[in-house]
């Protein structure tokens, strides 16, 4: 049986736009028929066009193609546990964006190491991202309070985090979702959109 090439692409919410990933996709060469999608959230693998793939359709030999990581979910941990076991299973991961992780041509050791590498050095990249946020974050109160002579922040304009401006333009451009901006920024919901509007308004 001859091997097929699927594609796989996700956003997390019925609002948002499937065409850049559905681009990249066909760009790669994944015909359309074997492209499936979801409108859900990366918290978990339960949903249906991804377990379409990987219960009905993926065989050994197969190749899987997203166009970015984060499109299988967005905890490192689980996608890696995901991640491992598609490879177990025989099927050929490609990450259209990031090319280090593809597993094409590469022998069980190489996979194995490549993921495990990679996989690690993600994870402290984004654990290393949300501590200096915190960092930031901590300065900016200290010197509003400096600011202020020593009395307390009260109820000021919220302070925004040092790479706001590049992760709102990403956001604003739908390259990321609602969901990673308050992620990378390390806010909370309704902090981050007091932030977009108190940014618009001004």
């Amino acid at each position: 049986m001859e091997n097929k090439v699927y594609g796989y692409a996700r956003v997390s919410s019925k609002e948002q736009n499937l065409d850049r990933q559905l681009i990249a996709l066909k760009e790669y060469g994944v015909e359309e028929k074997n492209i499936k999608c979801d409108k859900a959230s990366g918290k978990d693998f339960n949903r249906e066009g991804y377990q379409i793939l990987k219960n009905e359709l993926l065989r050994s030999g197969d190749t899987l193609v997203i166009k970015e990581l984060d499109r299988l979910g967005r905890d490192m941990n689980m996608i890696k546990e995901e991640w491992q076991e598609l490879i177990k299973i025989g099927i050929n991961i490609v990450v259209i964006d990031t090319e280090i992780l593809n597993t094409q041509g590469k022998s069980d050791l190489e996979k194995n190491l490549i993921s495990n590498i990679v996989f690690e050095l993600l994870s402290y990249m984004a654990e290393k991202e949300r501590q200096k946020i915190k960092i930031r974050q901590r300065e900016g109160i200290e010197a509003l309070k400096d600011r202020n002579y020593g009395k307390g922040i009260g109820r000021p304009s919220a302070e925004y985090p040092v790479n706001f401006k590049e992760v709102y333009n990403s956001w604003k451009a739908k390259e990321i979702n609602a969901t990673k901006a308050m992620e990378t920024l390390d806010l909370k919901r309704t902090t981050f959109y007091k932030l977009v509007k108190q940014y618009e308004d001004n």
